[in-house]
Formats: C-alpha cells, structure tokens, sequence
C-alpha cells in the first residue's frame, strides 16, 4: 500500500514537473510563413532587395518568406499596416530612408518610427547615382553644373515621387548646387528612368539597384556616385565628393521591423536569420552586382538599426525643413 501511494505521488510530483517546464519554454517559432511588406512596387529597387533577403532568411528561419507590396503616399501606408499588425513576429516591413524621412515630409503620421516598431537589423546599403539623358551636352560634372546655370530655368529634375529616393537625393543635389531646379514627380521607379531614356526630362539621381543596368548598356550619361567612396560595380565612375560637391553623401540604405511589443524569441529568431543570411555569398553577390553592399555586422542588430534610425532623422529634418517640401 505504501509502494502504491509513494509510486502514485512521484508519478504527480513528474508530472507538475514536466508541465512547469512546458509552460517555461516558449513555444517553437515560427510556425507558418513570415510576411515582408514592402512600400513599393515589385521589380522597384526596395523591391528586390526584399526578395533578395527573404530567399536568403528562408533556410536559417526554417520557414517560407512571402513578399507583399503595399505601395502608396511614400511608404507611410505600408508602415502603418505593419505597425497596426500583430506583434506576432509573421509580420515585417523592410523600408528604405523613407522611415527617417517621413517624419519631416508629412504633416501628420499614423505612426512614430522610434516608438511604434520593434527592430530586427540593417540590411544594406545602396549608393545612387547622378545621371542625364544621353544627349546631354556636358560629359563631366563641372560641365554639368555649368550647364544647369546656364540653363537653369528650363532644367528639369525627375524623382519618382514625394519622399522616394530619387526625390531626396534631387533635393541634395540641388542645395550642393545651391540652385532650385524644376523637379517632375513620377509614380515610381520606372517611370521616372522611362522618361529620363526617353529623352522628356534632362536629370534623375536614383539607387543602383534602378540604374546600373542602364548605365552598362550606355543608355545614360553618367555624371557620378553619391557616396564618399567609388564602388566596385563602377570601380571608373568618380564619386560626386571628388567631382567637386564636397561632403556629398548620399546612399539608400535598409532596415527590417517588425510590429512593437513583438516577442523576444521571434525577434531573436529573426535577427539570428537575418545575419546568416547576410553572411550568405550568394546574396552579398547578388547585393555586389545591383552596385549595393551588405551592411557591416555591427549594423545588423537591433541597437544597430535604431541607433541609425535616429542619426538619419536629425539628417535629414533639416533638409527637409529648408527646402519647404511637405506632404499631407
């Protein structure tokens, strides 16, 4: 009788065990597909690095990455769906500069960058570059800021939308120039590149990921890169800093979020992922041959993208805010 009751006891006694132990251990993530919103358009710059990372994350998550694009108002719609989603982990944005940006250009916001997301990491980092259309008549940088004095009044400027890339480097171009150029918005990318190849704009500074194929089909006239050094997809192009427009640093940089209050094993998780695959070689390849680059380690953390989110906000609020540019 004894055995029977010290038998049945222990058997109780392994059985709480076991279940404080299960109740512990969080559960196993993921367990269904992850979401990457992207705010622009598929086959767009942002685009395909998006697609680029989620084949990479793919095999160190252990699950399928599906891309969804989300366009419209400079990515602040995409944004806010995913700051309004379940902070389950399943849900993520991967935007560009647009996340710092956006706090200047629009009036009101549906979402704070620095307090309504949690952070995954930086992704990489995309120059731009400064092109004309091939019939230009300046071959060289120097030409072509005498040439916009000459003509500045009937110089146009493509960008592919308030807010876009193209449309912030427009901006800087035009203060290191210390002139106001007519600028032409276009819905995207394409678009904008369409117009500039066709001939009806004269200028447009864009990523690589949008020009490089362009520029080596000699379609364009290629004027300069916009970070402080040359880069290995145009080892022969001068950056615009050598070329004269001192101090000129502009590239289209990365980053992953997800939804605040996310839980620390899916972001642990993802951040784990989000490091194995840039530490992939074919997707820093493939990053190589866009003209882009994988951010060094350090910014692949969280601490590393929000301690940049908040570097690119106090840049780029300022030059903003002088060149009067809003957007409701």
């Amino acid at each position: 009788m004894m055995r029977t009751r010290i038998t049945v006891l222990a058997s109780l006694l392994a059985g709480m065990s076991a279940s404080l132990v299960t109740h512990a251990q969080p559960a196993a993530w993921p367990t269904r597909p992850v979401t990457i919103v992207v705010p622009y358009a598929a086959g767009g710059p942002t685009d395909i690095v998006a697609r680029a990372l989620g084949a990479s994350m793919t095999k160190p998550l252990g699950q399928s990455i599906v891309i969804e694009n989300k366009v419209g108002a400079g990515g602040t719609i995409a944004a806010t769906h995913v700051a309004r989603s379940n902070a389950d982990g399943y849900t993520l944005l991967l935007h560009h500069n647009g996340m710092a940006t956006s706090v200047a250009l629009y009036r009101k916001l549906d979402y704070n960058p620095l307090t309504d997301f949690d952070y995954v990491g930086q992704v990489a980092d995309v120059p731009m570059t400064l092109l004309g259309r091939r019939d230009l008549p300046a071959d060289n940088l120097p030409a072509l800021a005498r040439w916009i004095q000459a003509n500045k009044e009937k110089v146009n400027l493509a960008n592919a939308g308030i807010g876009a890339a193209s449309h912030l480097c427009g901006m800087m171009v035009q203060q290191a120039l210390g002139i106001e150029l007519t600028t032409v918005p276009f819905q995207g990318t394409a678009p904008a590149m369409n117009a500039l190849l066709g001939g009806q704009v004269d200028l447009l500074c864009d990523q690589t990921t949008n020009t490089i194929s362009q520029i080596r089909a000699n379609k364009v006239r290629l004027y300069g890169v916009t970070t402080p050094n040359r880069i290995a997809a145009l080892p022969d192009t001068p950056t615009l800093n050598e070329a004269g427009f001192k101090g000129f640093d502009v590239k289209v940089w990365h980053g992953l979020y997800a939804p605040k209050g996310t839980p620390k094993i899916a972001l642990d998780r993802l951040n784990t992922a989000l490091r194995a695959a840039l530490g992939d070689p074919a997707m820093a390849a493939r990053m190589t041959d866009l003209g882009s680059e994988v951010v060094p380690e350090a910014k692949q953390t969280p601490a590393g993208l929000q301690d940049w989110l908040r570097l690119e906000i106090a840049k780029w609020t300022p030059v903003i805010q002088k060149a009067g540019v809003y957007a409701d």
